[in-house]
């Protein structure tokens, strides 16, 4: 077993020198965090080497130099970067993730590349993945990766990781290729970010978009459980937490004390890019400067800027105006012993970054949206023995953490400036106190447990889908059934109707049986040897309008109704419902566009299959609520089914109808159909030895599954011999 981690650019980037090519580390969080990753699993890494290799020797080159570290290469072209990366990636993806909605491009041409170059990472992965591989995707670059790998080799184990804020559903839907997006992360068989806001709004967009249904974190495939969660990233704590002991770390930083002995350091370290903050950032330190001139000549503000994507026009402009804005702070207040802001437009080395996290006296972290942002964590952990404090964005994902930082909301000048202030007077044994905490969360929650959990529970969704899987309805498990059929004379076969033998429609009404149920149904019932019986929810009279004639029976309204012959048994008295519960029911339909009540003699069901995902979703335990007093007071059931919400008579369920049908006659062959929670019943209340099949989503209580309504009526009609 492999792992195979798949990202936009390998942990190393090639550069081309004089002829030849020479190769360094990548820059970025993601090749920080898993260079790091203790496993013992051969690991593989798929991903860009970051060079437009333009012919075959060099690629050649490239390749088999990375291939010892058990690199693969992915060559992309000037124009890839330029309309998958620079385009489809950087210039619609992102700011849509970072709610930058006026700063979307929408170009087609960008949307092909995209699925161009997934396919080519897709290609890649084909030539090294194998049965029982483990493959972690890595974020909004390859979103349709997933899906791909799984047409290819579905026996693999397909995880993704989002590394950036995933959108509320209202902003998500401004995608044109939404549903192509969210198709392909449902490939995977684990989704995680970094924090439940993200999570949240991908099952809400998931839910919206494709018309599915979560139950908590889980979502059921025809033929596998996709699992959702939030694991939040952390940093190779124990690597910044030494650094200081490094004698070259401890060098910078002496220096630095000395040089700033009578300044208090303010650290600022961001890529380049309008979501982290960086003039309102700045804004906010002017503010403090103007407000408080105590601190002139004893505050420096370090902004360290790495550059990223300068070609890109939103960035380029970005940059002028932090230009700008720094000149003109330091044309204000610098003087002849001090400057205000220090600005460095470059990378630093990491033991220079250790050394700065380690003097900083105040670290201003503000971006507008991040996903988490490391640099927060890396600064704590680099105060080994050292006093700081820590300036925190609540839009940034490592605030659900570190909350004995200063959480701020970077859009507010104000609150900057006031926190700037708190900080520099915030007494050292508060100083010590906070850092110890978040020390302490920070050690614990490394990236080696973020990778560790994600491993972990990638594997145990993986063992859950193999258990489920094993019962889905095979040729050999088929051929089982058939040949047990064929040598039985009493015969016991028990169908659920919407959603097994007919399909849902968004009206109930519209789904009276086609030429094609009829037939199989007629067919069944030819053989004197078979017992065929419809067991619906339905009400009775329905039923009879729609399979009367045919010489079966029928069960209606979970047994509280039922048919033998020509005449219709009601198992009950009737009852009339309380006023209040149809009162309470009619009120949600009102407020609930496009839910209906259904009103039987047995049961009240309101119905939710065309209500928006979200709405339904509050207003489900909101009725439930609302119904369990009334219902428990006149002895009633409440039922969630497949879109409904049911009221009931608690002695009638599709279990109460198998022990009726049972009574009387004994079956040397069973067989039961159905797709509903209410046929879970059903299932369980058969003798060990039945043929129990769930249509659709996979289920703990059928024997069997059949992944797609449309196999049942071949199915049956198989069974009986009609091929």
């Amino acid at each position: 077993m492999k792992l195979i981690i798949i990202s936009n650019r390998l942990p190393v980037k090639a550069i081309k020198t004089k002829g030849s090519f020479r190769f360094s580390r990548s820059e970025g969080g993601l090749t920080t965090g898993l260079d790091s990753l203790d496993t013992d699993i051969e690991r593989h890494w798929i991903g860009w080497p970051g060079v437009d290799a333009k012919n075959l020797e060099d690629k050649e080159i490239i390749t088999q130099h990375l291939l010892e570290k058990n690199f693969h290469p992915v060559f992309l072209s000037k124009k890839d970067i330029e309309e998958y990366y620079e385009g489809y990636s950087n210039s619609k993806i992102w700011p849509l993730c970072h709610y930058f909605f006026t700063l979307i491009q929408h170009e087609s041409s960008h949307w092909d590349s995209y699925q161009m170059v997934n396919m080519l990472f897709a290609k890649a992965a084909e030539k090294i993945m194998e049965p029982g591989d483990i493959v972690w995707v890595q974020d909004y670059q390859l979103m349709l990766l997933p899906r791909m790998l799984r047409d290819i080799n579905p026996t693999v184990s397909i995880g993704y990781f989002h590394h950036i804020p995933f959108p509320s559903y209202e902003l998500f839907r401004v995608l044109p290729e939404r549903a192509e997006l969210l198709t392909g992360l449902l490939g995977a068989d684990l989704i995680a970010f970094h924090t439940y806001e993200y999570m949240r709004h991908f099952i809400s967009a998931a839910e919206r978009v494709l018309d599915m249904s979560f139950e908590l974190d889980e979502v059921r495939l025809r033929e596998r459980i996709v699992r959702v969660d939030a694991l939040p990233m952390g940093i190779n704590f124990d690597l910044y937490y030494d650094s200081i002991l490094n004698p070259k770390v401890a060098r910078i930083a002496h220096k630095l004390k000395k040089d700033y002995r009578d300044h208090k350091i303010i650290l600022s370290v961001d890529r380049l890019d309008y979501s982290k903050g960086i003039l309102h950032r700045l804004k906010g330190f002017a503010q403090f400067l103007e407000n408080n001139p105590e601190f002139w000549n004893k505050v420096s503000l370090f902004m360290i800027i790495v550059p990223s994507r300068d070609n890109v026009e939103s960035y380029s402009g970005l940059k002028t105006k932090i230009d700008e804005t720094i000149g003109s702070i330091n044309g204000i207040y610098s003087n002849m012993n001090w400057t205000p802001v220090h600005y460095f437009y470059h990378g630093f080395s990491f033991e220079e970054l250790c050394a700065m996290y380690y003097v900083a006296d105040i670290a201003l972290v503000t971006p507008l949206r991040d996903g988490m942002n490391l640099v927060a964590k890396e600064y704590i952990a680099a105060k080994r023995n050292a006093n700081g404090v820590l300036i925190l964005s609540e839009m940034a994902g490592a605030s659900i953490e570190l909350i004995d930082a200063l959480i701020i909301n970077p859009n507010d000048s104000t609150q900057i400036e006031e926190a700037i202030l708190k900080a520099l007077k915030m007494p050292e044994s508060e100083q010590q106190e906070r850092m110890k905490w978040m020390q302490k969360r920070v050690s614990k929650q490394t990236v080696n447990k973020w990778a560790g959990d994600f491993i972990r529970d990638l594997k145990s969704i993986r063992e859950r889908n193999t258990a489920l899987f094993s019962k889905v309805l095979s040729i050999e498990y088929e051929e089982e059934i058939r040949i047990a059929y064929d040598n039985t004379k009493q015969r016991l076969i028990i169908l659920d109707y919407d959603g097994t033998l007919s399909p849902f429609m968004p009206k109930p009404e519209d789904a009276a049986p086609s030429a094609e149920i009829l037939e199989t149904l007629r067919l069944l019932a030819s053989d004197k040897r078979n017992r065929v019986v419809i067991s619906s929810g339905r009400d009775h009279n329905t039923l009879e309008t729609w399979l009367g004639g045919l010489d079966i029976g029928l069960a209606a309204e979970h047994g509280a109704f039922f048919k033998e012959g020509s005449d219709w048994t009601k198992n009950s008295p009737p009852k009339e419902w309380e006023e209040e519960i149809l009162q309470v029911m009619q009120q949600f339909v009102e407020k609930t566009p496009r839910s209906s009540l259904e009103v039987k003699e047995t049961a009240l069901v309101w119905h939710y299959r065309k209500v928006d995902a979200w709405l339904a979703s509050i207003r489900v335990p909101q009725l439930i609520q609302a119904l369990i007093t009334p219902c428990t007071r006149e002895h009633l059931q409440i039922m969630k089914g497949n879109k409904i919400i049911e009221i009931k008579y608690p002695e009638f369920t599709k279990g109460s109808e198998v022990n009726r049908l049972l009574k009387d006659k004994y079956y040397d062959f069973i067989l039961a159909m159905g797709d509903d929670v209410t046929d879970e019943d059903m299932f369980n209340a058969l003798p060990v030895g039945s043929y129990t099949i769930k249509i659709g989503t996979l289920s703990d209580s059928a024997r069997f599954n059949l992944l797609n309504q449309t196999d049942t009526l071949p199915f049956l009609r198989r069974l009986a011999g009609r091929y």
